[in-house]
């Protein structure tokens, strides 16, 4: 006669202990519970532009719907770094050197896991986006918080430079910034590809907002500079800049050298994307039109924004890039970030994101953060709550 086996789940030590669940989740959750504009998490509330949609469905019924190659269809390649050439005038190879992905937040993972070894040392400078940290973990790497310098969030190389040691792997860079807003000079730019000259120190350089500069500025992507285009994985995404977040597109361009040890990694988490989006992709890039004025675009956003918030008590910090508006809450409340923010939404219904939650340590500095790639009826939701601070 047979014996019952208990049923038992193993004990699992996790490899992330410090992770639980992100404030995006927490904001988002609390936003829909109180009815709150919810300008917390980043992505739009608008749609595409239908020609884009339009490309996918003609995609699906040519009968692109298998695996594609591993790296991505050679046209959406080809156009990646046919737009590196004309914007930032650095030729990529799209066979070598070229790779889509499954998104940004793939691409930097995949980007980690390729270079980074047990005992290897990663550069990341806080405030920073809140993959980053997870990725180095998982990878065995040591993780090195360098501050941006509080209030301007500028990078400080002083700090950068006492960092570096013989066991640094990586830098991660990310311009325009997330969650700060700022977008890093040529003069800095320049500043890192010196520090970094004599080193073999690599960059992943987090570009995602490249096409989100505003005020006449440019966006400088490592591509535009020799000495760092040489070492490292450059990283955007068709889902920013083409307001399909959902579709988790995005590429990595960096030398033949790095892409064949990124593609080893690639091939095994994801190994190849979405066919039909591929193909949609690659034809509508053949008009630049739609990144090139999606600065301007932004911008009146942007512009909207800040006009109502100019109204309270909120002081706006500079938002030179990216879709973000960051504000110094000190004149409204003493209460810190984080429940600020959960006040706010609760009562004045609106939902921000505080600052501290990009920290290792939860440095609070008395900022928030708002999303304003939103239509414009729901910006002016948020500014007409607002009014009541």
């Amino acid at each position: 006669m047979s014996t019952a086996i208990a049923a038992r789940t193993p004990d699992v030590k996790t490899k992330l202990p410090a992770v639980g669940t992100t404030i995006f989740t927490v904001m988002s959750a609390l936003a829909a519970e109180k009815n709150a504009v919810n300008l917390g998490q980043g992505f739009p509330d608008f749609g595409c532009d239908p020609k884009l949609l339009q490309a996918v469905t003609d995609a699906m019924a040519a009968g692109h719907n298998q695996y594609p190659p591993m790296p991505g269809i050679l046209p959406l390649r080809e156009a990646i770094a046919s737009k590196i050439a004309t914007l930032y005038g650095h030729s990529y190879d799209a066979q070598s050197e070229i790779t889509v992905t499954a998104g940004a937040t793939q691409a930097i993972i995949t980007a980690i896991l390729a270079v980074v070894r047990p005992g290897d040392e990663v550069i990341v400078l806080e405030p920073c986006y809140d993959s980053y940290v997870p990725n180095i973990d998982l990878a065995g790497g040591t993780v090195v918080r360098v501050p941006l310098t509080p209030g301007t969030f500028r990078p400080d190389f002083g700090k950068i430079a006492a960092a570096i040691t013989p066991r640094t792997r990586a830098i991660i860079v990310n311009t325009p910034h997330n969650p700060s807003a700022t977008v890093w000079t040529e003069a800095e730019m320049r500043q890192l590809e010196e520090l970094l000259a004599p080193t073999d120190v690599l960059v992943i350089s987090d570009e995602v907002y490249e096409h989100m500069v505003y005020t006449g500025a440019r966006h400088e992507s490592a591509a535009r500079f020799p000495g760092l285009a040489a070492r490292s994985f450059i990283v955007s995404s068709f889902g920013k800049t083409y307001h399909v977040t959902g579709w988790k597109v995005g590429y990595v361009a960096a030398p033949a050298a790095l892409t064949a040890e990124f593609r080893k990694v690639h091939q095994f988490n994801v190994f190849t994307v979405n066919t039909p989006m591929q193909h949609a992709l690659a034809s509508y890039m053949a008009d630049p039109a739609p990144y090139l004025e999606l600065p301007a675009f932004y911008q009146r956003k942007r512009d909207l924004f800040a006009a109502g918030l100019a109204k309270t008590r909120l002081k706006l910090l500079p938002s030179g890039g990216t879709y973000f508006q960051c504000v110094d809450i000190s004149d409204i409340s003493d209460l810190g970030e984080s429940d600020f923010c959960q006040w706010l939404t609760s009562e004045i219904g609106v939902a921000a994101i505080p600052l501290s939650a990009f920290y290792g340590d939860g440095f609070d500095q008395r900022v928030v953060r708002f999303c304003f790639a939103k239509k414009d009826e729901t910006l002016q939701s948020a500014i007409e709550r607002l009014a009541r601070l």
